[in-house]
C-alpha cells in the first residue's frame, strides 16, 4: 500500500467511492487534497460544510498522522514515520519509479523529409518522441521507435533534379541550398515541375536509372539526419521506407477494399476517397490518393503504413505537427472505412523565430546543426566563467552536455500545445529553471557522496528538519508523476516536477548540514536522502533524453 491508496480507502470506508485526489501546491495544505465540490452539487450543499464534516468522520492512522479541512477542501498530511520506512526500503533502489508493464507499444516519430538538413523546428517532434519512448521503456513496455522516410515525395524529387545538374556530385551540407534553389526558380518556370512529375512517374513505374538517383540522394540526406540526430542521444530501431510501399501491391489492395465499400471516385483523373460522412472541415469532400496519372500520393503510401504498423501492435503512437491535424482526421476516417483503428496522435506547436514559422522552401531557417554548435558554444563560456582550471578535453565533454540539455529542457518543459520562444540566457541559466541548474544539483550531490565513506550503514530514519521533510516527500511523489505522464505524454509536468525537485534539494543543501553533522544517525540519514536524490533526478533528466555531468 502507498499514502494516497490508503487515502482512496479511508474515504471509501465512509461512502465515498473513486475518489480523486489532488497534490496541492501548497506544503501547508497537506500532501493529498479531495475537493467535495462534485458532492456539494450532487447533494445541494455548501462544499466548504461537506469538507469540515469528512474531516471529522476521519481519525489519523499508521500512514495519515493529519486531516484537516481547509474550505471546500479535505486535506490529508503524511505520516513522517511511515514515509522514513518508505524511504529505507525504496528511493535508493535504481529501479524506483519504474514499472512492469506488458505489452509493446510502437511510436513513429521525426519522419522529416529527406531533403535537406532539419531545422530546430523539426528538432521539437524528434525530442518530444525521443523522450516518450524513454517514459514508455522505463515504465516496462517493449518500445520501438520508427521513422518513416518519404523518399519518393514532390520535394525529395525536386532535390533529385536538382542533384541531376550537379552531376549528381552533392553534399548534405548543400542539400538544404540546393532544393530552396530549385523551389525558387519552379514558382517562375513551370516546366520544372514537369520534370519533377516525370522524375515521380519514372520512379513508380520502376525504371532503374531514375530508382538509383532517388536512392542516392535519400542516402545522403538520411546518413546526415541520423547523425545529427544521434549526437542528440536519439536514435531509432527502424527506418522504413516508403519506397517499399510503391514497389508493393499494398497502395493496390487498400484501392480495391475502397472502392469495394463504395469509398472511391474518380475526379479529374485522380483517385479520392468520399469522406462526407465525417464531417471534417474541408472544401470538398474528397481527398485525393493518386495524381491525375495515378502516381500514389503521400496519404496512400501513410495508410499502407499505418495498416503495417497496426499490424505490429495494438498500440501505435505518432507525433505531429499541429499543421497536420486535418490530415490526421483525414487519416484516421479512411482508417476507419477499412475497419481499422488510428494511432494516438501527439501534436505539437511551433519554435517561432521573430519572423514567423521556420520553412525549409523559403530557406527561412535555424538549422539544429547550426543551434547545438551555438549551445555548446554558450555553455563553454559559461562553465569558464565559474571553473577557469577546467581542461579542454573536460570543458569540451561538459559543454555538449550542458548545451544539449539546454536546449532539450527548455523544449520539454513547455506544453506541446504552446509554441516555444527560445531564450539563451534563459535555457542556460544555472540559477533558473533551466537543465543546467537541475544537473549541477546532481553534481552537487555526487560531491557529497564523493566524500563520505560508502561503506557507512544508515540506521533508523528519523526526518524531523522541515527541508528534509519537504525533500523526501517530493522524492515520493517521482512514481506518481511518471505513471502519470505516461498516461497523458504531458512532458512538462516531468520537466517541472524536476525543478521543483532539484529546488527542494538546494534547500536541503543550505539548510542541513551533511559532511559537518555531528550527530552521526542524522549524517546518515541525510547522505541517504542524498543518495535517493541523485538516483531519482538521474533517472528523470534521462527520461527527457538529458545525460548528467560528472563534474561542473
Amino acid at each position: 500500500m502507498d499514502f494516497e491508496t490508503n487515502v482512496k480507502k479511508i474515504l471509501y470506508n465512509i461512502g465515498i467511492k473513486n475518489a480523486k485526489l489532488e497534490t496541492p501546491k501548497d506544503e501547508n495544505h497537506g500532501d493529498f487534497s479531495f475537493a467535495c465540490f462534485e458532492i456539494a452539487k450532487r447533494e445541494k450543499k455548501n462544499p466548504a460544510e461537506i469538507a469540515k464534516n469528512i474531516a471529522e468522520k476521519i481519525k489519523p492512522n499508521a500512514w495519515i498522522e493529519k486531516i484537516e479541512a481547509v474550505g471546500p477542501y479535505v486535506n490529508f498530511f503524511m505520516s513522517s514515520e511511515k514515509l522514513c520506512d518508505i524511504i529505507k526500503k525504496e528511493f535508493v533502489k535504481k529501479g524506483f519509479g519504474k514499472g512492469n508493464k506488458k505489452g509493446k507499444i510502437l511510436v513513429e516519430h521525426t519522419s522529416t523529409n529527406p531533403n535537406a538538413s532539419p531545422h530546430v523546428g523539426r528538432a521539437r517532434n524528434a525530442l518530444i518522441g525521443d523522450s516518450i519512448s524513454r517514459l514508455l521503456k522505463f515504465r516496462g513496455y517493449n518500445v520501438e521507435t520508427q521513422y518513416l522516410v518519404n523518399d519518393v515525395g514532390k520535394q525529395v524529387a525536386m532535390l533529385v533534379l536538382a542533384a541531376k545538374k550537379k552531376d549528381m556530385k552533392v553534399s548534405f551540407e548543400e542539400l538544404l541550398d540546393l532544393y530552396v534553389k530549385i523551389y525558387a526558380e519552379m514558382v517562375t518556370n513551370v516546366s520544372i515541375e514537369r520534370e519533377v512529375f516525370e522524375l515521380l512517374k519514372n520512379l513508380e513505374s520502376g525504371d532503374k536509372k531514375t530508382v538509383e538517383l532517388f536512392e542516392n540522394v535519400c542516402k545522403i540526406a538520411v546518413d546526415g539526419q541520423k547523425k545529427i540526430l544521434s549526437d542528440l542521444g536519439i536514435e531509432y530501431d527502424k527506418f522504413v521506407f516508403e519506397s517499399d510501399y510503391v514497389k508493393s501491391r499494398k497502395l493496390n489492395n487498400i484501392i480495391n477494399k475502397l472502392k469495394k465499400k463504395d469509398k472511391l471516385e474518380e475526379t479529374d483523373g485522380r483517385l479520392a476517397v468520399n469522406l462526407e460522412d465525417y464531417n471534417l472541415a474541408m472544401k470538398e469532400p474528397y481527398v485525393p490518393l493518386t495524381r491525375a496519372d495515378k502516381t500514389s500520393l503521400y496519404l496512400l503510401r501513410d495508410i499502407a503504413y499505418t495498416l503495417d504498423k497496426i499490424k505490429k501492435t495494438k498500440r501505435n503512437i505518432v507525433v505531429l505537427g499541429e499543421e497536420h491535424k486535418l490530415y490526421f482526421e483525414q487519416l484516421k476516417s479512411i482508417l476507419d472505412i477499412l475497419g481499422k483503428k488510428a494511432p494516438e496522435p501527439i501534436f505539437y506547436s511551433f519554435i517561432l523565430l521573430k519572423s514567423g514559422k521556420m520553412s525549409t522552401r523559403r530557406g527561412n531557417v535555424v538549422l539544429l546543426t547550426d543551434f547545438m554548435k551555438q549551445a555548446v558554444e554558450k555553455a563553454n563560456e559559461e562553465i569558464q566563467k565559474r571553473n577557469q582550471n577546467i581542461s579542454k578535453e573536460e570543458l569540451d565533454e561538459i559543454s555538449k552536455v550542458i548545451g544539449y540539455g539546454a536546449i532539450k529542457y527548455s523544449i520539454l518543459r513547455i506544453a506541446p500545445n504552446k509554441n516555444v520562444i527560445f531564450d539563451w540566457e534563459e535555457s542556460l541559466n544555472f540559477e533558473g529553471k533551466s537543465a543546467p541548474y537541475i544537473q549541477y544539483t546532481y553534481v552537487r550531490s555526487k560531491k557529497i557522496l564523493d566524500k563520505i565513506n560508502k561503506n557507512e550503514k544508515v540506521g533508523k530514519l528519523n526526518l524531523q528538519n522541515k527541508y528534509e521533510i519537504l525533500l523526501a516527500k517530493k522524492m515520493y511523489q517521482f512514481p506518481n508523476i511518471i505513471e502519470e505522464v505516461s498516461e497523458n505524454y504531458e512532458l512538462q509536468k516531468l520537466s517541472n516536477y524536476l525543478y521543483e525537485l532539484a529546488s527542494m534539494f538546494n534547500n536541503f543543501y543550505e539548510n542541513c548540514p551533511i559532511t559537518q553533522e555531528e550527530n552521526r544517525e542524522l549524517k546518515t540519514a541525510r547522505i541517504f536522502l542524498i543518495k535517493a536524490y541523485k538516483n531519482i533526478i538521474k533517472n528523470g533528466l534521462s527520461i527527457l533524453g538529458i545525460d548528467v555531468p560528472e563534474f561542473m
